[in-house]
């Protein structure tokens, strides 16, 4: 019995990860959808905006990981009590130097769209984003798919 559980898992195992790759590849198309729709760029704005965006995706997506993957080598530890105060204060500043990093790369774009763009389309596109996390929540909540 814990083999044909073991082979079943085997075979579930990549079909999982096939299913989480569409979920993102299925976010970054609803999110193309969206800013289309939203920013209601002309094609001149469009190829100006895009090579930008994805750059700070791209960028945003690094911090990230680098972010995630330093959190992960300390979700090992059962409870902060079992850190030195040096640990701890280690953790607090990075978590810090973190948010500096992110805001920096938030500056970095914002100057660059605002050099290219209106600064109508610039507003509209934070807006749009807000609006963006809103609506994946609403979907994420309710349950909703499509």
């Amino acid at each position: 019995m814990k083999n044909l559980l073991f082979v079943a898992l085997i075979f579930l195992f990549p079909s999982s990860l096939l299913a989480q790759r569409l979920r993102g590849e299925e976010i970054e198309s609803l999110k193309i959808a969206f800013f289309t729709q939203k920013l209601d760029l002309s094609p001149q704005e469009a190829k100006i905006f895009w090579p930008i965006y994805n750059s700070m995706q791209a960028e945003q997506n690094a911090l990230r990981k680098e972010r995630m993957q330093k959190m992960i080598s300390f979700r090992k530890v059962d409870e902060i009590d079992n850190l030195t105060d040096a640990q701890v204060q280690g953790l607090i500043t990075s978590e810090f130097d973190f948010k500096q990093r992110d805001l920096n790369l938030d500056k970095k774009y914002y100057n660059k769209l605002k050099s290219v763009l209106p600064i109508k389309i610039v507003g509209k596109f934070y807006r749009t984003q807000e609006g963006f996390k809103r609506e994946l929540l609403n979907r994420f909540k309710g349950g909703q798919k499509q």
